[in-house]
């Protein structure tokens, strides 16, 4: 299939990979644990989504010059993930940090309050998703990343 020649798809597509792999370790030195579920989480350190559009736009530059219609189109894409992946879903993750603490609140009061027959159903609500966004060093070593993903390919390949 043509597609799997596209480069610059498949660098940004293994820079995704790369930047969730690695965040494996960098988590583990950082939290002393192991916990492979990060392959498949959002947040951390790298960002994949600044990886990844930063392996495309610089793939992009090398293919079509950074002087081309389709550099420009991918730079600002690429502005646009990063900006949106250290604000609003930064702050969204942040969000979701006080409403599970309200609801934690909120859920010893009752407790407290009323002598509720325990109801395991009830109980067992799952959190809000706090992290889903990336600071700016997150979001920046993702770039630095997607950037040398597609330098050392197009320099070395």
């Amino acid at each position: 299939m043509s597609i799997f020649h596209n480069t610059p798809l498949m660098l940004a597509v293994f820079a995704i990979f790369f930047a969730q792999l690695i965040k494996i370790p960098i988590y583990g030195i950082v939290e002393k644990k192991f916990q492979p579920s990060f392959f498949l989480s959002t947040g951390g350190m790298p960002s994949s989504h600044s990886a990844a559009v930063s392996a495309l736009t610089t793939a992009i530059g090398f293919e079509a010059g950074m002087d081309s219609p389709l550099f420009a189109v991918s730079a600002v894409f690429a502005i646009i993930v990063m900006f949106d992946a250290t604000g609003i879903r930064f702050q969204a993750g942040q969000h979701a940090l006080i409403i599970n603490e309200l609801r934690r609140d909120f859920q010893h009061l009752i407790r407290e309050a009323k002598d509720w027959p325990e109801k395991d159903s009830q109980e067992k609500v799952k959190e809000l998703k706090t992290l889903l966004g990336h600071k700016k060093s997150e979001m920046v070593f993702g770039a630095i990343t997607g950037i040398l993903i597609s330098i050392i390919y197009y320099n070395f390949f």
